[in-house]
């Protein structure tokens, strides 16, 4: 029972944070509620017994990239703009959103995505490793969609620079 009261809170901060991400109308605060977000999730892999998943997330997704972005905005000098908000768009995420919400919710209720697949088990896990396991992966089965990851950072990064040097 403890454990559901700390997942729901968790749970009910994850949200927060979320709808704070995309309604804040300042870029920093915005990035502020998305590392809240990244928090809220590296807890939520501690409770899944997923440690090295946890540490990442706070190393990678909360530290780097969360700087990289406080870097951009304030290297491209982001002016937040009032009152030219369009109700279309919000409608319109407001709908998406909320399919979403509804599918999520039926694959739950069914079953159908936590029902256990693959060679993966708890007792492979224990025996190996969490961390062997994610490297034999990374680096074996899904080598090549990680270095196209790498080289779409990298024109983000080279197509940042650009951008700046124009307003320059």
């Amino acid at each position: 029972m403890p454990e559901a009261i700390f997942f729901y809170s968790v749970a009910a901060v994850a949200i927060i944070s979320a709808i704070l991400v995309i309604s804040c109308k300042n870029p920093i605060n915005s990035a502020l509620s998305l590392v809240m977000a990244f928090f809220c999730l590296a807890v939520f892999y501690v409770m899944l017994n997923a440690p090295f998943l946890a540490v990442v997330q706070v190393m990678i997704y909360a530290g780097a990239i969360m700087v990289l972005i406080i870097f951009v905005i304030m290297l491209l000098n982001i002016q937040v703009e009032t009152g030219k908000r369009s109700t279309h768009g919000i409608i319109i995420g407001g709908v998406i959103g909320l399919v979403i919400l509804c599918e999520t919710g039926y694959l739950i209720s069914t079953g159908a995505i936590s029902a256990g697949r693959g060679l993966m088990d708890q007792a492979l896990i224990t025996k190996v490793g969490h961390t062997e396991l994610i490297g034999k992966a990374l680096f074996g089965d899904f080598l090549l969609p990680f270095e196209i990851t790498s080289l779409l950072l990298l024109a983000a990064v080279i197509g940042a620079v650009v951008l700046a040097r124009k307003k320059a």
